[in-house]
C-alpha cells in the first residue's frame, strides 16, 4: 500500500476508491433545481418588501450544500452570514436598514504608502465594493440598504467583493515585504506527497513543451506552437490547481496571447514561453505554498450558451487536418485538447461538459493520475492501445447520472475511434461539440 493509500485511508479491498484530489476550478454552474428555485423565491419576496424573508432565500441559493461554503443565521430582521471564496472568508451582517460585509485582505503593522496607492488605484476598477483600512487591517467591503439589496444587486456584489479578495490577497503579500497573511487559517493543507507529484509534473510538462516547440521553425509552424502553449497553460490550470501567485503567473501567460495589440503570433510565443520557463524556475517550497485546497461560493467565470461551447471545439478541430497529415501527431492531438480545455478554462461548463472533459484528461495523462492514486488505465502508452469498453462503460455511467438534469443527453459511442490518440481526441472531442444540454426543468 502506497503514502496515498495510508493518507486517503484505502485498503486493498477499496482499491477503486479514487483519492481525495480535486481538479478545475469551482463552478456554481450545476445547482439544483430546488437551488435556482429559491433564487427565484428570493427575487419575488424582495418585490414583495419581505427583505428578511428574501436575504434567507438568497443564502440558502448561493449554499452549496456539498462542500458546506455559506453559514446564514438570522433573527427576526437580523441576521448574520459567512462564505468563503478560496483563501477567502467573508463576514457580513445585516439588520432593518443596512447590509455589511467584509473580507480582510491582509496585515499591515505599519502604514505604507505603495500599499495604499495600489489600493485606491484598484478602487477605480470596483463596481460594488471598496478597499479600507480598519487599525492594521487591510479589507474590502460592501455595503448596501437593505431594501435596494436585490438579489441581483446582492449576487454580482458579493461575487466581485470576494473573487477580488481571492485574488488580491496572495498578490499583496508577495509583492509588498511589510505586508502580513492573515485568516487564512481554514485553507486546507493537502498531502506533501500530492505537492510532490504536483511539482514534477509541472516541471515535466513545461519542460517537455519547451525543449519541442525548440526542434519547430518558430515562423513556419507559429500557429502550432500557441496551441501547444496555451493547452498547457489550460492543463496545468485543471490538473496542476494552483492558487495564488503561480495561478496569476498562468493567467498572465493566457492573456500575452489574447490581449489586442498588432504583435505578431511569434512575438506572443516568444513571451509565452519565457513566462514558462520563469515558472519552471520557481523554487520548489514557492510552488508547493501555492497548492492547498480550499471552498469556493463564486465561480471566476460565467456560463455560455453551449454553441459558444461547440464553436470553440469546431473551430479549434479546423486547425488540426494539415498537422495531422504532414507527420506532427503531438501538435494534432494538443489542438484537439486546446478546444475543450480552452472551453473548461474559459466559463462555467455543465457538469457532464466537465466530466467528459475529465475522462479526456485520464485518457491523455493516464500517468499522471496513476501517479496520484487514480486507477485511470484507460490508455496504454507503451502499447498505444485504448480499453475502448472502460472508456465506454465510464461515458454511460456519466449520461446515467445526470439523466435526470439533461433527458437528451447522449454521446455515440460508435463515432468515437481508437486508432490512435489524435483519431481519438479529435472524435471524443466532436461528440462532446454535439452534446444537447438541454435541461428537464
Amino acid at each position: 500500500m502506497n503514502m496515498l493509500d495510508k493518507l486517503f485511508g484505502r485498503s486493498k479491498k477499496k482499491a477503486e476508491a479514487e483519492p481525495a484530489v480535486y481538479f478545475g476550478r469551482y463552478s456554481d454552474n450545476n445547482k439544483p433545481v430546488e437551488k435556482v428555485n429559491r433564487w427565484s423565491d428570493a427575487e419575488n419576496l424582495f418585490k414583495e418588501k419581505k427583505y428578511p424573508e428574501s436575504l434567507d432565500a438568497f443564502y440558502e441559493y448561493l449554499r452549496d450544500d456539498a462542500i458546506d461554503n455559506v453559514v446564514h443565521e438570522r433573527n427576526e430582521s437580523s441576521g448574520r452570514f459567512q462564505f468563503y471564496q478560496g483563501s477567502k472568508i467573508v463576514r457580513g451582517n445585516y439588520d432593518n436598514e443596512h447590509l455589511h460585509a467584509e473580507a480582510t485582505l491582509a496585515k499591515m503593522p505599519n502604514p505604507n504608502v505603495p500599499v495604499m496607492r495600489r489600493l485606491l488605484e484598484m478602487n477605480f476598477n470596483l463596481y460594488y465594493s471598496r478597499y479600507a483600512l480598519e487599525g492594521e487591517k487591510l479589507c474590502m467591503r460592501f455595503d448596501s440598504d437593505v431594501e435596494t439589496a436585490s438579489p441581483s444587486k446582492l449576487y454580482y456584489g458579493l461575487k466581485e467583493l470576494s473573487t477580488k479578495a481571492d485574488k488580491q490577497d496572495d498578490l499583496l503579500v508577495q509583492d509588498f515585504s511589510s505586508l502580513q497573511t492573515t485568516d487564512t487559517e481554514h485553507i486546507i493543507e493537502i498531502p506533501a506527497e500530492e505537492k510532490e507529484i504536483k511539482f514534477q509534473w509541472l516541471q515535466k510538462w513545461i519542460g517537455e513543451t519547451i525543449s519541442y516547440i525548440k526542434t519547430l521553425d518558430p515562423d513556419k509552424f507559429s500557429g502550432g506552437v500557441a496551441y501547444l502553449l496555451l493547452a498547457l497553460a489550460y492543463r496545468i490550470d485543471y490538473l496542476i490547481v494552483p492558487e495564488g501567485k503561480i495561478l496569476h503567473d498562468l493567467e498572465k501567460i493566457v492573456e500575452l496571447y489574447f490581449k489586442k495589440n498588432e504583435r505578431q503570433t511569434t512575438e506572443k510565443n516568444r513571451d509565452m514561453i519565457d513566462a514558462f520557463e520563469k515558472l519552471k524556475n520557481r523554487p520548489q517550497q514557492e510552488v508547493f505554498e501555492a497548492l492547498y485546497r480550499s471552498r469556493h461560493t463564486f465561480a471566476i467565470v460565467t456560463p455560455q450558451n453551449y454553441k459558444t461551447i461547440a464553436d470553440a471545439i469546431y473551430n479549434a478541430s479546423q486547425n488540426i487536418n494539415w498537422y495531422r497529415d504532414n507527420n506532427y501527431p503531438s501538435i494534432a492531438a494538443q489542438i484537439a485538447e486546446y478546444g475543450i480545455a480552452y472551453c473548461q478554462y474559459s466559463y462555467s461548463l455543465p457538469r457532464p461538459v466537465t466530466d467528459f472533459f475529465h475522462l479526456f484528461m485520464m485518457v491523455n495523462y493516464g500517468e499522471y493520475f496513476n501517479a496520484l492514486g487514480f486507477n485511470a488505465n484507460y490508455y496504454n502508452p507503451e502499447t498505444k492501445q485504448f480499453d475502448a469498453d472502460k472508456i465506454a462503460d465510464r461515458v454511460k455511467q456519466i449520461i446515467n447520472a445526470w439523466k435526470p438534469k439533461y433527458p437528451n443527453l447522449k454521446m455515440k459511442l460508435e463515432n468515437i475511434k481508437y486508432d490512435n490518440m489524435v483519431v481519438f481526441n479529435v472524435s471524443f472531442t466532436t461528440e462532446i461539440e454535439y452534446l444537447n444540454i438541454d435541461t428537464n426543468r
